[in-house]
């Protein structure tokens, strides 16, 4: 009979390991408003950041602060039950009503936050015996999700549609769900939005879109990536988050009136817990309209991710394609995105090093952010600092 594991041993030498490896996580902890400038608790000086999703540079708008300030002095701070119990209020349907017509879609459902719809879905549409297919660098949310609705997961390469319609083809499960990321978080490049729809439509599959780093960046008037690529079809099932470029806080699912119906009986993250405060559903909205209102910071945005691509003169690292906020800058060597991080850092420009497993083995990077509240003269600090670094390692 084997020993029993001291289970607190075994994580203290776990740690060791992941040190030893360059993979233990740590929390900053930020004195200031998500901003451009950021003061920080381990430093005196502020610094400069770009690892915010705040895109449109909402999260610190003083007109949304107001807004957030008249919603609790309105509905007060706390919803005080889960939706279906008392936890559902006035504001929060004018927000699903608002954001279906945002998108273009018949109904919404708003979620406390991206992870719960995701997690919340994909079990809520398919189970065992069903088949989940799945670009292989989606989101983590999209991976539990799967694992959580027990139908079978197929993974394929990212972006290979030919893989992906071989796997579609050779399935007989009677329910298919394709999920992709829009804009892959780690990478910043598009998923073939038009040609995933294609199979779908091919197949009678769902197409499940997680639009958190497309909506309020793409399409007209920052309606997501569907609106970008001009597509409509009831086999769209439309995720956003309203924490990055909304500069708040949840996410919404959009579909089918009867999808969005289904998911309130069905959806277990939905149903059990506590509604979202109806203040923050009260900011949505006003925050909404600086989205719809956004084309200026948009286009600014898009200026500064062009300014930064033609800056970098790289020769061992790589800066990934993207024509996205999110600009990886991949170095390969776990230590030495860390020392690049930190010699940033100790300029006054704070990147984050992103490791395995959230990117692939031999893959670390930086993973630069930019929002609408940076400066020209910012961008450029960070460019020449890259250039710098790369041109004499640390």
């Amino acid at each position: 009979m084997p020993e029993p594991i001291d289970p607190l041993l075994e994580i203290s030498a776990s740690l060791a390991d992941i040190d030893e490896a360059g993979l233990r996580r740590r929390r900053r902890v930020v004195t200031t408003p998500c901003a451009p400038v950021a003061g920080l608790a381990d430093r005196p000086d502020p610094v400069i950041a770009f690892c915010s999703n705040d895109y449109l540079g909402l999260a610190a708008e003083p007109s949304l602060a107001e807004a957030a300030s008249q919603g609790a002095q309105r509905w007060g701070v706390g919803s005080g039950a889960s939706h279906l119990v008392s936890g559902h209020y006035a504001v929060h349907d004018e927000l699903e009503t608002r954001l279906a017509r945002f998108v273009g879609m018949d109904d919404a459902l708003y979620f406390s936050t991206g992870y719960m719809a995701n997690i919340g879905v994909m079990p809520a549409l398919v189970g065992r015996g069903d088949a989940i297919f799945a670009d292989k660098v989606n989101h983590a949310s999209l991976v539990d999700g799967a694992l959580l609705s027990r139908a079978e997961f197929i993974r394929y390469p990212h972006c290979d549609l030919a893989a992906l319609a071989a796997r579609l083809e050779a399935s007989t499960a009677p329910r298919k769900l394709i999920v992709t990321d829009s804009v892959f978080s780690m990478d910043g490049d598009l998923a073939p939005l038009p040609e995933l729809l294609a199979l779908a439509e091919a197949h009678k599959a769902w197409l499940l879109v997680d639009d958190a780093h497309g909506f309020g960046v793409l399409g007209p008037q920052g309606r997501g990536s569907l609106a970008h690529f001009g597509l409509s079809s009831p086999r769209l099932i439309h995720m956003g988050t309203l924490g990055k470029a909304a500069g708040v806080s949840g996410a919404f699912v959009a579909g089918q009136r009867d999808v969005i119906e289904w998911l309130v009986s069905k959806s277990r993250s939905y149903i059990f817990t506590t509604g979202a405060p109806p203040l923050i559903a009260h900011t949505l909205l006003s925050a909404l309209d600086l989205i719809e209102q956004g084309d200026t910071r948009r286009a600014h945005l898009n200026t500064l991710i062009a300014r930064f691509k033609a800056g970098l003169r790289l020769s061992r690292w790589q800066l990934l394609p993207s024509d996205t906020p999110i600009q990886p800058v991949v170095i390969g060597d776990n230590h030495e995105t860390l020392a690049v991080s930190r010699a940033l850092d100790a300029e006054g420009i704070w990147v984050p090093a992103i490791r395995p497993p959230t990117v692939p083995k031999g893959a670390a990077r930086l993973r630069v952010t930019l929002s609408a509240a940076h400066s020209f003269e910012q961008v450029d600090r960070l460019v020449a600092a890259l250039n710098r670094l790369e041109a004499a390692p640390t």
